[in-house]
């Protein structure tokens, strides 16, 4: 019989397995209310807000279609993210996951492709966010907006983690109520009962070129929106290691992302479509939440729903720079990145935030050389590494279910469903997207992009790991 791979030892936190002392312990300040304002906080952020108006302009109604995929996949993965997360809560998550259960090289990989991506999410926020202000006050330019909300966010961060978990809280209860608010008021619209305005029927969804007005191409360019969209939901198990109970808490926190998914995303696509014409220019100009809005003539909604389009993107930037810092801090505390990111003052690993804000820093930058096409360039590079993140979680889960149930079965104390059937299929929806990817000239671009850097960071990882 072979002897099986023996799995790396992995340090607890607060420890480093290279040279330099992590210098102190990460915080348990964070609450199950933060976390669960932390899982919406994550995602409700530009993907939603403002991305989605492109991929509706894509896509048209089929753009349902797209969130509607997307969401079953994503649902997939978080379940099988919650049953790892939920037997062994680490602030690396899923990277301590692959490293664990593939290998160093796979943590290390999989790690560091989040960490840019949650930093590239970071950059595009604060400039989404800078439009909106720019657009309210036109005389201070937009780059200077980026510096501003990038220097906020850092220091917030920089502070005592329950101070960002309350952040999180109220930034998350905003969007909430106002999406709940906007849904309410859609259905209303919809049946013909909202004051001034009459039912729509299916006009919307039929007609301007029917339900697939681009063809397969544009779903392909809407179902990769999408995917970008529901991207950051993965930082509720980064976090769940600094609350008070992290398996429950969890766990806890998995198990309501269905609704969250079925409401806030793919209801809201629904709306949006059966009121307004997918090809309406302001679905882009303005964003689809407030073109619906307008085309209601409800006074002033559409500059409060703005309001709340700006509160969204801080907020989800705000949670993009908590979690790429502390995998960040993971990553260097197993010896996978420079060891003077492990230092922690405080409960809060300063440098690793430090280092996790510089990319939105340099947006400043960025905004400053190209005002107007950064923003949906950011938007657009990341979406292919949400899918190898997620694969790297797929595999791993795959091997940790088979050795849980083997060695510790007490500890599956979340399971995912029809192990491994609905895993396989994950696995084969992620490599379905990524094969639609080639079928544009831009989506492969955005893809070899991101083969590449997977590509450098593997070999990075072999190379460290000596395999």
């Amino acid at each position: 019989m072979a002897t099986p791979t023996p799995r790396p030892t992995l340090a607890p936190e607060g420890q480093t397995t290279g040279s330099g002392a992590a210098g102190g312990q990460l915080g348990h300040g964070l609450k199950p209310r933060h976390l669960s304002m932390i899982a919406l906080g994550g995602v409700i952020g530009a993907g939603l807000f403002v991305g989605s108006g492109a991929g509706i302009a894509a896509a048209g109604p089929a753009i349902v279609l797209a969130f509607a995929l997307s969401g079953v996949l994503v649902m997939l993965v978080m379940r099988m993210l919650g049953e790892m997360s939920a037997a062994h809560p680490a602030s690396g998550s899923f990277s301590v996951h692959a490293e664990r259960e593939i290998g160093p090289w796979a943590g290390l990989t999989a790690g560091w492709m989040y960490w840019t991506l949650l930093c590239v999410g970071v950059a595009a926020e604060a400039i989404g966010a800078s439009h909106v202000m720019a657009g309210w006050i036109p005389a201070v330019p937009s780059w200077l907006w980026v510096a501003v909300f990038m220097a906020f966010f850092c220091g917030t961060n920089l502070a005592a983690v329950k101070n960002f978990g309350e952040f999180e809280f109220w930034f998350a209860a905003v969007k909430i109520t106002a999406i709940a608010a906007f849904l309410v008021i859609c259905v209303l619209a919809i049946a013909g009962v909202l004051p001034g305005t009459s039912a729509p029927g299916t006009g919307n969804l039929t007609g301007q070129g029917g339900f697939l007005p681009n063809g397969t191409g544009g779903l392909i360019t809407g179902l990769l929106a999408s995917v970008f969209a529901y991207g950051g939901l993965e930082t509720v198990t980064i976090a769940a290691a600094e609350s008070e109970d992290p398996r429950r808490n969890v766990a806890s926190a998995v198990r309501t992302a269905m609704w969250r998914i079925a409401v806030f995303y793919i209801g809201s696509m629904a709306v949006i479509v059966t009121l307004v014409p997918w090809n309406d220019p302001a679905v882009v100009k303005d964003g689809p939440y407030v073109a619906v809005l307008d085309s209601l003539g409800i006074p002033g909604a559409g500059q409060l729903m703005n309001v709340v389009v700006l509160i969204a993107l801080l907020s989800a930037m705000n949670a993009n720079i908590y979690g790429s810092s502390r995998m960040a801090y993971s990553l260097v505390r197993r010896g996978q990145g420079p060891q003077a990111l492990a230092k922690v003052s405080g409960g809060v690993p300063r440098r690793a935030v430090l280092a996790s804000c510089a990319f939105g820093f340099l947006a400043v930058l960025f905004n400053y050389w190209w005002p107007t096409t950064v923003f949906h360039w950011l938007l657009n590079m990341v979406g292919a590494a949400v899918l190898v993140v997620w694969g790297f979680i797929a595999v791993a889960q795959l091997r940790m279910r088979r050795r849980l149930e083997r060695e510790a079965p007490e500890q599956l104390t979340v399971r995912m469903w029809l192990y491994p059937y609905l895993t396989w299929a994950a696995l084969a929806g992620i490599a379905a997207v990524l094969a639609l990817m080639t079928l544009d000239a831009d989506n492969r671009v955005q893809l070899y992009f991101t083969a590449g850097l997977a590509v450098v960071l593997a070999v990075i990882g072999k190379v460290r790991s000596g395999r």
